[in-house]
């Protein structure tokens, strides 16, 4: 059921076995892992508007200092997460072929991706697979996986409420209108990854997923137990220690621009797993393509722009370069 990662990108490999000095440390995953900020959003429904108070400031700091922090008491039920995790192991668990297909869950054309066929170097390989749906896709899905679209139906909804209300939170004190998020981020226009991390005998010489930062305003993120995750904090790569009971939430390249750079979307990766494989799940909270991204502190740093632009933008450089260049692309 593995992608055929060694004999598609064989040039590569051949390529770095030349070059013996081309290894990054970092990339071998270490016992030890760092604590994000832990946040207890039950505070947040209490009567004190006190605790309340102090549970907004410490995701506003999170956002601020870390652009990642974890979440419990979030409202989605873990059996609601395990469900999907089990039905998203089934998909994956078909044959290559027919997943290269894109006619395992029937869903837009695309849908399927794995490796990077832009890469020219190993560096831009990735050692995954994943399923991209929107969630307007959500309907397609074929009966074999009737459990599936159910799965992520309900966690797509109750990802939605959790992103929009930690949106609200975070704009709150930034100018911005108090229905912006509603008027402008309509569940439909949102989508979910399902990724797959297959056992890799390279993992000290390819990621999982290469550094990058997310497209989204928010991403709301369920990973398993395995670890692997690394963020880039204070001039390194550190690796995020994974915690059963919380769900990560991060900071998305569109908030950044939102907040005029309170908030940052932080580069991250994923390391490939050595023996055992890796799953992971991610709500990616967007806008509709007609959203305007301007902030309302001034001077701001960013010239407006939709979400459609940022998107056009995005595929130019990936075109042009295999990089993602990102936000950076719209300061003034």
């Amino acid at each position: 059921m593995d992608p055929p990662f060694q004999e598609k990108y064989k040039s590569l490999f051949n390529d770095y076995t030349m070059v013996s000095n081309d290894k990054d440390e970092n990339l071998m995953n270490s016992s030890d892992g760092w604590e994000l900020p832990l946040i207890d959003l039950q505070r947040l429904t209490l009567k004190d508007p006190d605790i309340r108070e102090k549970c907004v400031e410490e995701i506003r700091r999170a956002a601020s200092e870390w652009g990642f922090f974890q979440v419990i008491n979030h409202g989605i039920p873990q059996g609601m997460l395990k469900s999907l995790q089990n039905e998203q192991r089934k998909a994956f668990q078909h044959p290559f072929s027919k997943k290269a297909e894109d006619n395992v869950l029937n869903l837009s054309a695309n849908s399927y991706r794995w490796g990077n066929p832009r890469a020219t170097c190993l560096r831009q390989l990735a050692w995954s697979e994943a399923f991209h749906v929107p969630l307007t896709d959500i309907s397609r899905i074929c009966d074999e996986h009737k459990t599936l679209s159910a799965s992520i139906e309900d966690f797509a909804a109750t990802a939605n409420t959790l992103a929009q209300g930690m949106a609200e939170i975070l704009a709150e004190n930034l100018g911005v209108s108090s229905t912006f998020f509603q008027e402008n981020c309509p569940e439909e226009t949102s989508y979910l990854r399902m990724n797959r991390y297959p056992p890799c005998p390279f993992s000290s010489e390819v990621f999982g997923l290469v550094p990058h930062t997310d497209s989204s305003f928010l991403t709301v993120v369920n990973q398993d137990q395995i670890g692997g995750l690394q963020l880039w904090k204070n001039g390194r790569w550190i690796n995020v220690k994974p915690n059963p009971e919380a769900l990560l939430i991060n900071i998305g390249d569109l908030f950044q621009a939102l907040s005029n750079d309170v908030y940052k979307s932080i580069k991250h990766r994923v390391l490939a797993p050595q023996q055992v494989e890796r799953l992971s799940f991610a709500f990616f909270y967007c806008p509709t393509y007609e959203t305007v991204i301007k902030s309302c502190i001034k001077p701001s740093m960013y010239r407006e722009f939709t979400f459609r632009e940022f998107m056009m933008q995005i595929q130019r450089d990936l075109k042009a370069t295999g990089d993602k260049v990102g936000v950076s692309r719209f300061l003034l």
